[in-house]
């Protein structure tokens, strides 16, 4: 772990005794900014912790040796090769670190796993009763952030049917057939005693920033999704004037990654792949020379660049919209001297702080980078998701139609394009559709009753809270705890005082044991500062992890960072474009709904008899 300095102890201890008196939040923007600085340094000594027994598993240059020099200026689609010492750090297959000590992370006994049911806490706890909007964002930033995350995150699980815990259901539950049953994650292997009683969960995607959603996550399946296209190309199809991305014999994409498919994702993959395609045009416009090899390369690296920026700019500044946050994450990759001073000067420091993340020199803060399972756990965001869709055309602002997500999921999410519906229009529609809040009895029906291409039928809420309970996650008050927070002592201080129905509700569901509540419960029912979209204890992880998604990549922070490995073309593109230019570039018809926005998560204008409509949609048509 990463040693505090004198001063960072000073830093630690002076917010602390602010924080006594006034939360970060309500401190004037400059000292908020210093005081998430503080919680980022004590969180980065005290909060990141390597799940394996020795630094070997990482791999050396004799175990894992690089065969194609290729890899010393391009991803490997494995994830290899990132730290060129340690070259499986990161890469698809290894484990999910951790941000509390393994002694708070252990397996639970089948009380502790089962107890309250799931279903119950699903059914009291997180069912919809009415759609909550978020209308801070529209719902394009809820497509994002499942795009985002497949590129990160997925367990390793045991087969349906193979290792399944049965759900104890509650009284008078309806579920059909009367038993409910939902896979196990599969545990890696036994590797020493902490194993035993913490087990180690394996990612079978890569955890950098890389993009694997679109590029795959193997050097064989980005290849297969190259396939004759010319000029470091991906494969598109075209269907009249639209491009598409392939299908396979499920109708469903040839991308990276496309479990749990909507049509949010299908917006997303689609434009990131012209993107791809318009930066291969522009590599091969500048420098004819290249072969395909090396313009495939360079555009995926600019890429997964810009799609971090996006990320940390626009995307987080959205749902989390106060100005603190906004400071904070601009600084993040431009530096406290701002973006308009950086692109004027350049880098005029390698302090993080002062020039920004990128470029400053990597830092695994004394632990091998990966992802964690608390990362996972606060990422879990599914009250996002509406019921219904409204579609309008972008032109005329006419509503066409509402149509159920359920029927927009898996292999009908192309259903929503035809003769009165573009990909342009359903853009237009995202932008001015509202997600739902992140918070409690909001997550949808058809979720908690979802039948997966598999066949398998699932409650995803009751799925939700087995996961975090299965992988040793801490519970509500013990992770505050361990995110140096102050834990609610009874339920109406956890859910701020007022709603005393919820806080009944709650003791009810818990058997009157705060220290029950389970992590998602307790951060859906917290008040939230002013502007967020989601709560301060989830974003106590993000503080930790998204400076460190950013510190620990050679190709973002390391030397990586540079015009040899994205070109002098690349780097321009990645700092000056933006979510609403490329849009606007692919979609020009969007023009009239984004003009005057500096932020394509927030809702965008409504054009024409669209005017009226009120961004939520609780009703479809029969």
């Amino acid at each position: 772990m990463a040693k505090e300095s004198f001063l960072d102890k000073i830093l630690i201890a002076t917010f602390r005794g602010v924080n006594a008196l006034v939360p970060w939040h309500k401190l004037p923007t400059f000292l908020g900014v210093a005081n998430l600085l503080a919680y980022r340094v004590e969180l980065e000594a005290k909060n990141l912790y390597d799940v394996y027994p020795d630094a070997g598993y990482q791999g050396t240059k004799a175990t894992c040796p690089m065969k194609d020099s290729r890899y010393v200026t391009a991803r490997n689609s494995d994830g290899l090769f990132n730290d060129l010492e340690q070259p499986m750090m990161g890469c698809v297959g290894m484990r999910f670190g951790r941000n509390v000590s393994r002694d708070h992370a252990t397996k639970p006994t089948d009380e502790q796993l089962l107890t309250p049911s799931p279903r119950l806490v699903s059914e009291k706890l997180l069912a919809r009763s009415e759609f909550k909007p978020a209308t801070i964002v529209n719902l394009l930033a809820a497509a994002w952030i499942q795009f985002q995350v497949h590129d990160w995150v997925f367990h390793e699980q045991y087969a349906p049917g193979e290792n399944d815990i049965e759900i104890p259901l509650p009284e008078g539950d309806k579920w059909p057939s009367g038993h409910m049953k939902i896979m196990r994650t599969k545990p890696d292997i036994t590797l020493d005693e902490t194993d035993k009683k913490s087990p180690g969960y394996r990612n079978t995607n890569t955890a950098w920033w890389d993009s694997s959603q679109i590029y795959g996550e193997s050097e064989i399946a980005t290849s297969a999704l190259r396939d004759d296209a010319v000029n470091g190309k991906l494969k598109m199809t075209k269907e009249g004037k639209e491009d598409f991305l392939p299908r396979d014999e499920n109708n469903l994409p040839k991308t990276g990654f496309n479990s749990n498919w909507w049509l949010g994702l299908e917006l997303l993959h689609t434009l990131f792949a012209l993107e791809h395609n318009h930066i291969c045009d522009l590599l091969h416009e500048n420098n004819p020379e290249w072969s395909s090899d090396q313009l495939f390369d360079t555009a995926r690296m600019i890429n997964s660049a810009l799609l971090a920026k996006i990320h940390t700019t626009e995307w987080t500044p959205a749902i989390l919209d106060h100005p603190t946050i906004d400071s904070a994450l601009h600084a993040n990759w431009w530096g406290i001297i701002g973006e308009k001073l950086h692109k004027l000067l350049g880098r005029i420091s390698k302090n993080d702080v002062i020039g920004g993340i990128p470029g400053s020199g990597v830092n695994q803060a004394g632990v091998p980078y990966t992802l964690t399972e608390e990362f996972v756990s606060v990422y879990r965001l599914h009250p996002l998701i509406p019921d219904n869709i409204a579609f309008f055309d972008t032109a005329s602002g006419a509503h066409v139609k509402t149509t159920p997500i359920i029927d927009l999921a898996f292999s009908k999410a192309q259903d929503a394009f035809d003769a009165k519906t573009s990909m342009g229009d359903t853009f237009y529609s995202f932008g001015i559709n509202f997600p739902g809040a992140i918070t409690h009895n909001n997550t949808p029906s058809f979720l908690r009753n979802l039948i997966t291409p598999d066949g398998v039928l699932r409650d995803i809420a009751s799925v939700d809270i087995l996961r975090d309970r299965e992988r040793g996650v801490p519970r509500y008050c013990e992770f505050r705890r361990l995110f140096h927070m102050k834990a609610p002592k009874t339920f109406i201080e956890l859910v701020g005082g007022k709603d005393k129905a919820l806080a009944t509700t709650l003791s009810e569901v818990y058997e009157n044991d705060i220290e029950k509540v389970d992590l998602q419960v307790g951060m859906f029912c917290e008040p939230l500062p002013k502007g967020f979209g989601f709560s301060d204890t989830a974003f106590r992880v993000f503080i930790l992890m998204a400076s460190r998604r950013i510190q620990s990549d050679r190709f973002l922070a390391g030397d990586g960072w540079s015009e040899d490995v994205y070109s002098k073309e690349g780097m321009a593109h990645v700092q000056n474009e933006t979510m609403i230019s490329i849009l606007l570039r692919h979609f020009p018809e969007l023009k009239p709904a984004l003009l005057g926005k500096d932020n394509a998560f927030r809702p965008w204008a409504k054009v024409g008899s669209s005017a009226d409509y009120k961004g939520v949609e609780t009703t479809a048509p029969a």
